[in-house]
């Protein structure tokens, strides 16, 4: 039986309690960041997973050890270099000389929340290993096939593409991350508190505050969150302006050669109910799908060679088609 709006309400009101506890958990050690810190939240309670690009020195990999320190899961950070195979993410069949028969070992996907540091640093098939963790959240060794434990969350960052001795991603790597961030430099005074941090031997102790039984709940309610036939038929405009630009969008047309899958219908929805949980909001309204829809988009729309030729960004295509869709 479905609960009544004031139930949503006050069960949203008394999570976001818990919420804002682990977020004081998490500016004890990240300074600054709070785009990254929020879109990370997002992720979890959406569902999602996160692909975070940005040079090397900007908090990705502390962020992602600090949560699984707030909230109490397994986490296994795995380094993906070019020498990294499939089996070392996934684990292997092992034969046993004594017993003479083959054995199973686990490899680091199985936990809670994974870090793939430096993704592109490894070539596609080794990247192609997570898909099904990612899709299906099970995984298959040999012939037998493995449900992964809830909460399933893979966090990879990658430095950007033209830094030397980096892989793309394949489009259907690309293609399962919710939401993908741009994670910029911190500001003068950001800085300031960072070096002040980092030169002296205090270091700070951030404590659990959420189980993972907690974070089931808040994705069962964050499911619960009103999403308006209006607002759906927004998403499906904006989605739809990226495969077929007509109008005022024609102009763009020759710089898309693929736009946005049927994902980034779904992550849109399931992110912006999330984001709006966040504001201790109950519904979605336009300026949720706003804020959150270039991370979700901007990792979809494939450019054609004359866009890369004009210097076309994703970003600019998909401010250009907020800019010409239709408000609700």
């Amino acid at each position: 039986m479905p609960m009544s709006q004031d139930r949503i309400n006050d069960l949203i009101t008394e999570q976001s309690e818990k919420v804002k506890s682990a977020v004081t958990e998490i500016r004890k050690v990240i300074v600054g960041q709070r785009y990254m810190i929020e879109r990370i939240l997002i992720g979890l309670f959406a569902s999602g997973h996160i692909l975070i690009e940005g040079i090397p020195g900007l908090a990705k990999t502390t962020a992602v050890s600090v949560l699984s320190s707030i909230i109490q899961t397994d986490f296994k950070r795995i380094q993906f270099t070019p020498d990294l195979l499939p089996a070392d993410i996934l684990g292997t069949m092992i034969y046993h000389q004594k017993e003479g028969n083959f054995v199973i070992k686990k490899g680091p996907i199985f936990s809670n929340i994974i870090l793939a540091d430096e993704i592109n640093r490894s070539p596609a098939k080794v990247q192609s290993a997570l898909l099904e963790a990612m899709q299906e959240r099970q995984v298959t060794i040999g012939n037998s096939t493995f449900k992964l434990s809830e909460p399933f969350m893979v966090l990879a960052t990658q430095n950007p593409i033209e830094q030397e001795g980096t892989y793309p991603l394949p489009e259907a790597q690309v293609d399962r991350f919710m939401l993908k961030l741009k994670v910029t430099y911190p500001n003068k005074k950001e800085e300031l508190e960072i070096i002040n941090r980092n030169t002296t031997d205090e270091k700070p102790q951030v404590q659990p505050v959420l189980t993972p039984q907690d974070i089931i709940e808040i994705k069962q309610l964050v499911k619960s969150v009103y999403l308006d036939e209006k607002i759906k038929g927004y998403i499906l405009d904006l989605v739809f302006a990226t495969r077929e630009p007509t109008g005022k969008l024609a102009d763009i047309k020759d710089f898309i050669s693929y736009g946005a899958s049927p994902r980034a219908s779904i992550y849109l929805a399931m992110a912006a109910k999330a984001y709006a949980f966040l504001r201790k909001r109950s519904y979605v309204v336009p300026e949720d799908i706003k804020a959150i829809g270039e991370d979700v988009m901007r990792h979809r729309v494939i450019l054609s060679y004359e866009a890369e030729a004009e210097e076309v960004t994703p970003e600019q295509i998909i401010k250009r088609v907020f800019e010409s869709v239709q408000v609700p």
